[in-house]
């Protein structure tokens, strides 16, 4: 549990109290609960609903691949404790608490809530005991023909030892009895699902119609007996392990990078146990012989009431064709012009919001410049791009047509890296070049850089987003694009691509603020810029909007601020580990989360300075690793008008929302706003969609 709400102070010296703080890892916990929230929602879309659900279990899937086991790794290193003054065996005993309280949310949800909902309106998830004899004659078959096949049952005894079980992957124990061809005794075997096989069974249009489904553990655990013929199944569990997925290399030991991540994701699939699910009626001595072969104590073990992949379940959400129980599609605002990009932004900054501006106009910028003959350049940082990427299309083109085409390839980005050291291979082979990024710091800034001959002169454009360059999450997250000619910020951008692609030493920029250099340092000067304004009796306000807030200085500076009588309302999606509300300490700070139809992304952060307004937009969060450890964007909007644009669109109109807002309180909990008697409710992305 969070620590209680600290007596007031003002001391700046007690600014570093522990109690003034929420642990992150509680933090990011409670953002799922959120989540969840939106499938126990009647509002919302049933399919929709289903979807919320399963993304809060991926969610929690990721939190003990990375956060949990990071927390591990803390306890076995001795680390020292976090800001918030738990030690890393708090922590652990606290995240077991509250995650297995998440998961009894969920699978209730699932259960209770969702499941019967759905056979209501037509869509049956079908249990064991639901099946008609049709249905079980057919799976039989299934098993015998599909599934069957391809799995190899293993028996543990000395000869056959417990097997190395993949990440996240299906599997059943099965409790025997009897002997087999060999004389040998029973006792325990595992079977294995190879991913092959498809998590969610289809049944056809013969035994109920197609929007019937039946779960792959069901079929396991349903036919398992036919695996092991003369012996007695006396029980069969399905359970899945979580590991650590958090790869490590050290990158100032290896010659190259990209060998030695492809190293390192051979095995990252069978690295330290860090969770186990497993049937809620699995017998105690099994569930401890699983444990013990994990190298797991019983606070890693949770229980589950249904199948321990239920994220699996999205993929009914895909194949059902039911707009019915969808949110109604929704058409982007497209850029419609008689001229080119290039024509457009040579005159004006262009601002696109996504996903209610559709992230095409990128896609065709980057076309654009593979075709041009003025183009003479392209250089562009990817993360993120998703499989089928125009994008990566788009810049093998233009190296193709002869432009000098340079990319920085995120290899070491988190769950992408298989998929970006195979981009970062196809890019090459067409002859761009490609840079890995900076040792010890990743590359999460999003720019592209074109440099175009205009007449005698060279004339640069630039885009810069708080997205990855992925057509997919640009449909779901919400970003913001700024794609512009102005020449202070084509020389910044142009800097930092020099910084990146040579080994070129810290460079001053006139416009962009850039981590790990200068953004950190203007936040904290700008902070304090309104403190001092605020003491000073004049206007002084903070508007931030962002994903996740953990760095402690900036904290600190927000604290201080507060104490002054800076009012300052923080947008954070996630985890936030300031502890708002508190008397003498941070009364004037208001912490609000969002969630709904999109995920909350962009990151924005404005300053009121008097009168006259900063505005800036940013790659970064405000946390440790992003403004200290990673290469960052944070660039300014100059356009008046696109500024008041991106305030009212993305601050006021959130700072407004008594719908999908949550407020954290001061005890770290998080209350869901309610329009106040007479108010008209008001969601902020569903008054974007009303605009379109």
């Amino acid at each position: 549990m969070n620590p209680p709400s600290p007596a007031p102070v003002a001391a700046p010296e007690l600014l570093r109290d522990p109690a003034l703080y929420i642990n992150r890892e509680l933090s990011q916990l409670d953002f799922n609960f959120r989540v969840l929230a939106q499938a126990k929602d009647e509002q919302v879309p049933l399919l929709e609903r289903l979807r919320f659900l399963c993304i809060s279990c991926t969610n929690l899937d990721e939190f003990f691949e990375i956060r949990a086991a990071a927390v591990r790794h803390a306890q076995e290193f001795g680390l020292p404790p976090a800001p918030d003054g738990m030690s890393p065996q708090a922590i652990l005993s606290a995240i077991h608490d509250r995650a297995a309280e998440l998961v009894d949310q969920q699978y209730r949800c699932w259960n209770e809530v969702l499941r019967p909902a759905l056979a209501e309106a037509g869509v049956g998830i079908l249990a064991q005991k639901a099946w008609t004899a049709r249905q079980h004659r057919w799976l039989r078959a299934y098993f015998r023909n599909e599934i069957m096949p391809v799995l190899s049952p293993l028996g543990l005894d000395p000869s056959h030892p417990f097997p190395k079980i993949l990440n996240k992957s299906l599997n059943i124990v099965v409790v025997l009895k009897g002997t087999d061809a060999f004389g040998r005794a029973g006792h325990l075997a595992l079977v294995r699902a190879p991913r092959s096989l498809p998590r969610i069974i289809q049944l056809p249009e013969s035994l109920g119609g197609p929007q019937n489904f039946v779960l792959l553990s069901a079929v396991l655990s349903t036919f398992v007996d036919e695996l092991f013929p003369g012996m007695e199944v006396q029980g069969a569990y399905q359970f899945r392990v979580t590991r650590n997925s958090e790869l490590v290399v050290d990158e100032e030991e290896v010659e190259n990078l990209a060998l030695a991540l492809r190293d390192e994701l051979v095995d990252r699939g069978y690295r330290p146990a860090v969770r186990l699910e497993i049937a809620h009626d699995c017998p105690k001595p099994i569930m401890q012989t699983l444990l013990q072969n994990f190298g797991l104590s019983e606070n890693a073990a949770y229980r589950i009431n249904g199948p321990v992949n239920l994220n699996r379940v999205i993929q009914v959400y895909d194949l059902l064709q039911r707009p019915d129980l969808k949110y109604p599609p929704m058409s982007p605002r497209v850029l419609k012009t008689s001229e080119g990009i290039f024509e457009l932004a040579a005159r004006n900054d262009i601002l696109l919001h996504h996903p209610f501006d559709s992230f095409s106009t990128v896609l065709e910028l980057i076309r654009e410049a593979a075709v041009d003959p003025n183009v003479l350049a392209i250089k562009q940082t990817l993360y993120r791009t998703g499989k089928d990427s125009g994008i990566v299309e788009a810049l093998i083109l233009a190296a193709r047509n002869g432009k000098d085409v340079t990319v920085v390839v995120e290899l070491r980005a988190r769950f992408d890296e298989e998929a970006n050291l195979g981009l970062a291979d196809r890019l090459q082979d067409a002859g761009v070049q490609v840079v890995y990024g900076v040792v010890g710091y990743k590359t999460h800034a999003k720019m592209l850089l074109i440099v175009r001959r205009e007449g005698r002169k060279l004339r640069r454009y630039v885009h810069l987003g708080t997205g990855n360059y992925h057509s997919g999450t640009a449909r779901a997250y919400t970003d913001l694009s700024l794609i512009s000619a102005d020449p202070d910020i084509g020389n910044d951008v142009h800097l930092l691509f020099q910084q990146l692609s040579g080994l070129a030493p810290k460079m001053k920029l006139k416009c962009l603020l850039q981590s790990p250099f200068t953004l950190h340092a203007g936040l904290i000067k700008r902070i304090e810029r309104e403190t001092r304004l605020a003491q000073e009796g004049k206007p002084a306000r903070i508007i931030a909007k962002m994903n996740a807030l953990n760095e402690a200085q900036v904290i600190r500076a927000l604290y201080a601020a507060s104490q002054a009588g800076v009012q300052i309302d923080l947008i954070v999606r996630g985890a936030c580990t300031l502890r708002p509300g508190v008397e003498g300490v941070s009364d004037n700070i208001r912490v609000r989360s969002i969630v709904g139809r999109f995920l909350e992304h962009s990151r924005v952060y404005w300053f009121g300075n008097n009168g006259a307004p900063e505005l800036y937009c940013a790659s970064a969060d405000w946390l440790e690793r992003n403004l200290l450890r990673r290469v960052e964007t944070c660039f300014p909007i100059l356009d008046s008008d696109l500024a008041k644009r991106i305030y009212r669109e993305v601050l006021q109109n959130y700072l407004d929302d008594n719908l999908n807002a949550w407020d954290l309180q001061a005890d770290g909990r998080y209350l869901q706003c309610q329009p106040a008697p007479g108010q008209p409710p008001h969601s902020a992305q569903q008054a974007l969609l009303e605009a379109l």
